[in-house]
């Protein structure tokens, strides 16, 4: 269907949607066997600045039979134009509805856009019901982090991909094209590709109290347990990446130097799921930072990692960057820094380094509690780095903490603030940013047995934080206890969450994530209509046994590393990092079979 340019004259920021920008990859409509569209379901600006869009496009047009394509989640004026105008949404590419691709894969990175997937699949003409699809229709694929419990999404997407795109997309893209003309068939042969989850080939099985039970594999040849796909060596990055038209959320170049990561900080998810640890070679980044900026045209170049004080290499990688950053006129940035005047001094040794703001996570205020979720960092790193940023001049901090941790108590959440009263009296020349979250208890960590703290909890965490932090140069944000409430229950839940997901966006819930759209009570009268209680999926405090939701996926570390890990959380003993003293057994040996040391590919 032709949309008219009137539908673009009348919403904000219309470049969202009108494509062809730099280096965007239009192939004759007629020319691939399998036609994929591609969506993070989140405004242009935020789905544009995740790069595993950018890895998936590139790795799918680079294929002849293939054709890979992007939308994202409208805005609402957008959504409103299309809806009264008659119009389906449409790819940035061809502008295709989206029910003329075979294929419409999601990048699930964040619970709170999963009301967008709906959505996304309604305005392109998709039933949003798995079981309401036909063969005429489009299967939809969901991937990221979030699968790795894919239970309360299982009602809107055919098959989920776990793991790394790198190893195991393109065995999947031979079965759908194998078998795109029978829907049963297709869906049969995917569940036999490692990684590959058909939910609508599991039967889940509840207890007589309601609580969820076990997930049944229905049929031969389908798998109890479904493990995570992991790239055993990192292909080149991608380095033709598209330009946007405006300025998005990360609006830069991006190498992604390593990934995975051993320090084993307890409530971090992709700490747990991102496992072994794999880094390229500084020749590999040189030249793809060489290419980006060439292809590209970027003045600022990020290296991402989870930890970027780990990569093996880091100041023989900076020192060989330099000479391109100054014949090119190029900033460099390396988030995710350790604490340690080490970190300040390479951060200062960063060509083109703008500003004065350094930002680190303590992540509690107290050292008991920091042992107890395995953030080893002490009060000497912190003040030491506070020396190190007055030597060099810096003016800004930003502090970030969490509440709501295992075994905190109110002296720990008081240690916040007097950590941070400390650091202001430390240096008076600082201006202190200090930025509270709460956690969110999730899947496939040691946290996953914790209870989330109530929103009442949470109210009187937050006021002994108020109470003492009234200094006119700290700035303090906290927790919206109602978003990582849902964030908690989205994430944990079982499959009867589907129903609750679909009825919240029938009252109208899009953009979760964002403030100014977020609306508590759709979810309130959502959960009471579908006969649950939010507050069932905040966690279980009944012990290490009780049946998981996401049991039947493998991430490849084991249930026992995580019941142990949880045991020593709650005793306030730390678990070294594995690359530096000794293997912690975590189930995820390196991939050759040996220690879980960095695997530096060539």
């Amino acid at each position: 269907m032709s949309i008219p340019e009137s539908i673009f004259r009348g919403v904000s920021r219309p470049a969202r949607y009108t494509g062809n920008e730099w280096n965007s990859v239009i192939k004759p409509w007629d020319s691939a066997s399998l036609r994929a569209v591609l969506c993070y379901p989140d405004i242009y600006e935020v789905g544009m600045s995740n790069l595993a869009l950018h890895i998936i496009y590139e790795l799918l047009n680079s294929s002849p039979s293939m054709l890979a394509e992007r939308v994202f989640a409208p805005w609402v004026d957008m959504e409103m134009a299309l809806r009264q105008n008659g119009h389906r949404l449409f790819s940035l590419e061809s502008r295709h509805d989206l029910s003329e691709f075979d294929i419409i894969a999601f990048s699930l990175g964040y619970e709170l856009n999963y009301t967008n997937v709906i959505t996304v699949l309604d305005l392109g003409g998709v039933p949003v019901l798995r079981r309401d699809r036909t063969q005429h229709h489009p299967i939809v694929i969901a991937g990221g982090n979030c699968t790795v419990n894919p239970e309360p999404m299982s009602d809107f997407v055919d098959l989920f991909f776990i793991g790394e795109a790198e190893n195991g997309l393109s065995a999947l893209c031979d079965v759908l094209l194998a078998n795109k003309h029978n829907r049963q068939d297709l869906l049969n042969a995917a569940a036999g590709v490692p990684g590959v989850y058909v939910p609508s080939l599991y039967e889940p099985r509840y207890a007589g109290d309601g609580s969820f039970e076990a997930l049944e594999p229905v049929g031969p040849n389908v798998p109890r347990i479904v493990s995570r796909r992991i790239a055993t060596d990192l292909p080149p990055p991608p380095t033709r990446m598209i330009v946007p038209l405006l300025e998005i959320v990360h609006d830069y170049g991006s190498v992604e130097i390593q990934r995975g990561c051993t320090r084993g900080c307890r409530f971090c998810q992709a700490g747990m799921i991102c496992r072994p640890v794999r880094s390229r070679t500084p020749e590999q980044i040189v030249d793809a930072c060489e290419q980006i900026a060439t292809n590209c045209g970027y003045s600022d170049m990020s290296l991402l990692s989870l930890s970027s004080s780990d990569y093996p290499h880091i100041e023989m990688l900076v020192g060989d960057l330099t000479p391109l950053c100054r014949r090119r006129n190029i900033s460099l940035s390396l988030p995710s820094l350790r604490l340690g005047p080490e970190s300040v001094q390479l951060l200062e040794s960063l060509p083109g380094r703008r500003g004065g703001s350094f930002t680190f996570a303590p992540e509690a205020g107290t050292e008991r509690l920091r042992r107890a979720i395995n953030k080893n960092v002490t009060e000497e790193d912190i003040f030491s780095t506070l020396d190190a940023l007055r030597t060099g001049g810096w003016t800004k901090v930003k502090l970030y903490f969490m509440i709501g941790l295992p075994t905190e108590t109110e002296e720990d959440v008081a240690g916040i603030a007097s950590l941070v009263r400390r650091v202001a009296s430390h240096d008076p020349a600082l201006r202190l940013n200090v930025s509270v979250s709460l956690l969110v208890p999730k899947p496939h960590t040691p946290c996953q047995w914790h209870v989330q703290d109530s929103p009442q909890l949470v109210d009187a965490k937050v006021a002994i934080l108020k109470k003492g932090l009234r200094a006119d140069r700290v700035k303090l944000s906290w927790p919206d206890a109602r978003i990582g409430q849902l964030e908690a229950a989205l994430s944990r839940g079982d499959r009867r969450l589907g129903r609750v997901i679909l009825h919240a966006w029938q009252l109208g819930s899009r953009f979760d994530s964002w403030g100014e759209c977020f609306t508590y009570d759709n979810w309130r009268i959502a959960f009471e209509s579908c006969g649950l209680r939010m507050e069932h999926f905040l966690g279980d405090a009944t012990g290490l046994t009780a049946p998981l939701p996401w049991a039947h996926i493998n991430t490849g570390v084991s249930q026992d590393y995580l019941r142990g890990e949880h045991r020593r959380m709650l005793r306030g003993e730390t678990t070294p990092d594995c690359r530096i003293e000794r293997c912690n057994t975590c189930g995820l040996q390196d991939l050759d079979g040996g220690r879980p040391e960095t695997i530096t590919t060539t």
